[in-house]
């Protein structure tokens, strides 16, 4: 688990110091004494990912989720926060030998507790493709290893120092990113993002979005509430570090992935019971994925989709509405959105192609902001006439006619 901590200033007293200080020594601590407490326990990892894991790896991992499940074959995945590694080399036995995994952490004590592990574990399974970089999580173009590296050679001593270790976090963003922008199939967390501050969550959205290429998805398991934390839960260094001050409300962990730009955002495991009750507050895991993808052009191709139900209309994630069994217009981007066999919506609707295909160069502006139906004849051509009846041969498999 990540180690970077939400610097409040609480309001009584508490200094904000003291929070982060406290986040920092008990994950550090965690890293190398197995803390129970420390976070929600989870039941149904895949058994057999963890036959090659070594005990300690597994005692030291703490999370909420099992976000593995959403990894497949061929994957490139990043791990946010990866703590101890223990979902890094889950992942590293799903993707396989074509694949690779990116564990991102804050901590070294978890750092050198995941890499002390990697020479053994490529050699169990049989390849090495899981590397580890270190790098806050709401930040991870920046390594902070290749960073620390420079301030060695070039230690600060004044005000021109820092201007030159700004610049050359800037380079290394730039040039040599922890993790580059668009390379990335699937990211995944459990139970991280609660530990970031308030301030900068939008940041690691943003970054999360960076990351992944266009259709990749992002799979979190984290802890969220039903009401927003009191002040005097917001400034328990305790509970912060417990994954409990920091927790997202539930409404808006999924708001903040759709302003992020995200569609397809679904909640694919909610615990029903509460993990923690707080002042009244509870506190449980929820995870969800969310895809990227829905940028681009909006282009006339004369397509059209039927939203097959079982609701009667539905509204996706950028204001359409379809109405279900209705030849609803959409653009192509849509289209395509809206059919992907691999994609959040599929089996949803039925795909209706023009008889006449319009090549992207020739296709025009469609305007996204209305709903209108397809007309029928928009589809098949203006003079289609054609006529098909089969009479030689039963309707029916039995036989019979229907």
């Amino acid at each position: 688990m990540s180690t970077e901590a939400a610097k409040l200033t609480s309001k009584n007293g508490t200094s904000t110091e003291t929070i982060e200080s406290e986040v920092l020594r008990r994950y550090a601590g965690a890293a190398n004494a197995a803390e129970a407490s420390l976070c929600c326990a989870v039941d149904g990892y895949d058994k057999s990912l963890l036959e090659k894991l070594p005990a300690e790896i597994i005692e030291k991992d703490y999370g909420c989720g099992d976000p593995s499940k959403w990894v497949g074959a061929g994957d490139v995945a990043v791990d946010l926060g990866s703590g101890s590694g223990k979902i890094c080399y889950m992942l590293s036995q799903k993707v396989g030998a074509g694949g690779a995994v990116i564990g991102v952490d804050f901590n070294d004590a978890m750092l050198d507790l995941s890499r002390k592990y990697q020479e053994d574990i490529a050699n169990r399974i049989g390849y090495a493709n899981v590397r580890f970089v270190k790098a806050k999580i709401q930040d991870m173009g920046l390594d902070l290893d290749k960073a620390g590296d420079w301030l060695k050679a070039h230690p600060v001593t004044g005000i021109d120092g820092l201007a030159a270790f700004e610049a050359e976090c800037e380079r290394l963003r730039r040039d040599e990113p922890g993790v580059v922008d668009g390379s990335v199939d699937v990211v995944v967390s459990n139970c991280v993002l609660n530990l970031v501050r308030p301030e900068e969550k939008k940041r690691l959205f943003a970054e999360i979005h960076r990351v992944l290429r266009r259709g990749g998805r992002a799979v979190i398991s984290d802890i969220v509430c039903d009401e927003e934390p009191t002040p005097a839960i917001l400034a328990d260094p305790k509970l912060w570090s417990g994954c409990i001050s920091g927790a997202f409300r539930e409404d808006r962990f999924l708001e903040a992935f759709e302003q992020a730009g995200f569609y397809g955002i679904e909640i694919v495991s909610r615990t029903e019971e509460p993990w923690q009750l707080v002042d009244g507050i509870e506190f449980r895991s929820l995870t969800v994925r969310a895809f990227k993808g829905k940028e681009g052009p909006c282009l006339e191709r004369n397509q059209a989709v039927i939203y097959r139900g079982p609701h009667k209309t539905v509204l996706d994630d950028d204001g359409h509405r379809y109405h279900r069994g209705q030849r609803m217009a959409v653009c192509d981007k849509t289209f395509q959105l809206l059919t992907d066999p691999a994609g959040p919506y599929a089996g949803q609707f039925d795909a209706i192609e023009p008889s006449d295909a319009v090549p992207m160069e020739q296709a025009g502006v469609f305007d996204c902001k209305r709903t209108v139906l397809r007309d029928p004849r928009e589809t098949k051509g203006v003079d289609y006439n054609e006529t098909r009846l089969i009479e030689d041969e039963p309707c029916c498999g039995d036989g019979s006619c229907c």
